[in-house]
């Protein structure tokens, strides 16, 4: 493992323990629900492999703290801090972007064998635009609390090392993925004008973002 995919690893960690003890702390959730089911259900789809080979135990345990946060996370937004949950400005039609994902995969895969193959190209598909609810919901208010601006930087930051990974890996290893590539570049780009504002506005509690 090169240190842009452990640095990746670990910035996507950060994001979701910063994203968890928010919540947890201000007993509040001010963040896409919608984003956050989508995420858990790219790990589901993803790391179904954890029932049928095993790879490192780095490896089994990042799959199985993903896996479980992302649930946690769902739990506190859709049971537990319910009465926070703000659901009138989370209203991103997500039938949009999942059914468009699951034709994709099964029509653009490396293999088609449903296991290993299209529901793992289906998570990298739906990953990359399941943040989009929670961009959505930011422009719809017009602000984003300071802590979920670190979350949804770390989460790019994840990608854009995830990017620099797959470079070095063909270059040094002549290891080359067209569909974790091409995913990877979609979602950083969806970023990229949330860290134009992260980096030059980001300034006392709130960020406030343009409609």
């Amino acid at each position: 493992m090169n240190i842009f995919r452990l640095s990746g690893d670990l910035s996507h960690l950060a994001a979701i323990i910063i994203l968890l003890l928010k919540i947890w702390k201000t007993r509040s959730c001010a963040i896409s629900g919608k984003s956050q089911v989508l995420f858990a259900l790219v790990f589901t789809t993803r790391y179904l492999d954890l029932l049928t080979s095993f790879i490192s135990l780095y490896n089994t345990t990042m799959k199985v703290i993903y896996i479980g946060c992302a649930y946690a996370t769902v739990y506190l937004i859709y049971a537990k801090f319910k009465a926070t949950y703000d659901g009138n400005h989370d209203t991103f039609r997500v039938e949009f972007l999942v059914v468009p994902v699951g034709g994709l995969a099964f029509l653009v895969n490396h293999d088609f064998s449903p296991l290993e193959q299209i529901l793992w190209t289906f998570s990298i598909y739906l990953e990359s635009v399941a943040i989009l609810p929670q961009l959505f919901m930011i422009s719809k208010t017009g602000e984003a609390e300071t802590i979920t601006t670190h979350y949804l930087f770390f989460l790019g930051l994840y990608r854009a090392l995830y990017l620099i990974n797959w470079i070095w890996r063909f270059y040094f290893e002549g290891f080359f993925d067209m569909i974790a590539i091409v995913a990877g570049v979609v979602q950083t780009i969806l970023y990229c004008d949330f860290f134009y504002l992260y980096v030059t506005k980001l300034k006392g509690k709130k960020l406030s973002l343009p409609a």
